[in-house]
C-alpha cells in the first residue's frame, strides 16, 4: 500500500486498491511517539489541515464533522439524560466537542493513549479540540484497556472513538473489552463505537459485530457518509443492555443541538439505521 505524502500528494491507498489522493502542503508536525508516528499537514485543498497516525489519515479539518456528529449525536439522543460520558481514543478532541454541546452533561471522561495526540491537536487543528480544556472534561493519557477494567455503573454514554484493529487500537476490538465497558455503563447506558467501512472493511466488520453481540443484548448498527474515509462510507455499533435504537428522541436537545451541526437533524437521525442489503447480510 502507498500511504503518505509523496511527490506533493497525501495518498491512502486500501486493501481494496483504490484509495484517496490529497494535494499537501507544509508538513506542520511530524514526530514518532512511544505508540506511532503522528503527524499534522497543511493541504491545498478545502480539507484544510489532516491529522495522519503511521500515515492513515484520522481527521481533517474539512470534513470531521461528518464523524464526529454521527458518533456523539445518535447516541446522545437516544438517552433520556446523560450526565456522564466517557470517550475512548478521540485524542483529536472532536468527539468531546460534541458530546459537550448537550446541556445535561456534568462531567466528560476522555481517555486516550497517546499524549501526543492530543498535544499536536490542541496546537495545530483548534478547531477540532477546542473544548478539551473544558472544566467538564477529565483528560487521561493511558490505556483504555486497563482503565476500564474496574469500572462499575459509571457511565451513562461510552464512545469508543479508536484507530483502526491495528497498533495501538487492536485491544478495543476484543470480548474482553466490550464487556468491561458494559459493566462501566448505567442503567440504560449507551455504548457507540466506530467500526470501520462497510465497503472496504468487510472481513473486520463481520469479526466486531460477532463479537460485540455476544456481549451486548442490543446491538445495532447506523451507517453514514464521510468523503475522505475508505469508501466515503462509514459505521457505527449502537450497543445496549436494555435501549433500542430510536426508542428515544429527547426532542429539545435534538432541536437545540440541530442549530449548531453540518449533518446532525432529527430526519437525519431516524434515517441512519436503515441498511443497504450487502451489509444486512453481512451482518
Amino acid at each position: 500500500m502507498i500511504n503518505g505524502i509523496q511527490n506533493g500528494y497525501y495518498h491512502e491507498i486500501t486493501p481494496s486498491g483504490f484509495g484517496i489522493a490529497i494535494k499537501a502542503g507544509d508538513v506542520l508536525f511530524s514526530k514518532q511517539s512511544e505508540f506511532q508516528k503522528v503527524e499534522v499537514f497543511e493541504t491545498e485543498s478545502s480539507l484544510g489541515r489532516v491529522l495522519t497516525l503511521d500515515d492513515l489519515m484520522m481527521t481533517t479539518e474539512g470534513d470531521e464533522y461528518h464523524y464526529h456528529e454521527m458518533i456523539a449525536h445518535i447516541p446522545m439522543i437516544n438517552h433520556k439524560n446523560p450526565k456522564s460520558v466517557l470517550v475512548i481514543g478521540g485524542g483529536d478532541g472532536g468527539t468531546v466537542r460534541e458530546v459537550l454541546k448537550h446541556d445535561t452533561v456534568e462531567k466528560v471522561v476522555l481517555c486516550e493513549i497517546d499524549g501526543m495526540v492530543i498535544e499536536a491537536c490542541k496546537k495545530f487543528l483548534p478547531t477540532i479540540s477546542c473544548e478539551l480544556d473544558n472544566p467538564k472534561v477529565e483528560i487521561l493519557v493511558q490505556d483504555a484497556i486497563e482503565y476500564i477494567k474496574n469500572k462499575k455503573d459509571e457511565f451513562d454514554i461510552v464512545l469508543i472513538d479508536s484507530t483502526d484493529p491495528m497498533g495501538p487500537g487492536e485491544g478495543l476490538f476484543t470480548e474482553e473489552f466490550y464487556t468491561n465497558v458494559k459493566n462501566s455503563l448505567k442503567k440504560d447506558g449507551i455504548m457507540v463505537a466506530q467500526s470501520e467501512s462497510p465497503f472496504v472493511n468487510k472481513s473486520e466488520i463481520k469479526k466486531m459485530y460477532d463479537l460485540l453481540k455476544k456481549v451486548f443484548p442490543i446491538c445495532s448498527t447506523y451507517t453514514s457518509n464521510i468523503p475522505t474515509y475508505p469508501g466515503g462510507y462509514w459505521a457505527w455499533a449502537f450497543c445496549s443492555e436494555n435501549v433500542e435504537p430510536l426508542s428515544y428522541i429527547d426532542e429539545r436537545r435534538c432541536e437545540n443541538i440541530t442549530k449548531t451541526c453540518k449533518i446532525y437533524n432529527k430526519d437525519y437521525h431516524l434515517a441512519r439505521f436503515a441498511l443497504p442489503n450487502y451489509l444486512k447480510e453481512l451482518l
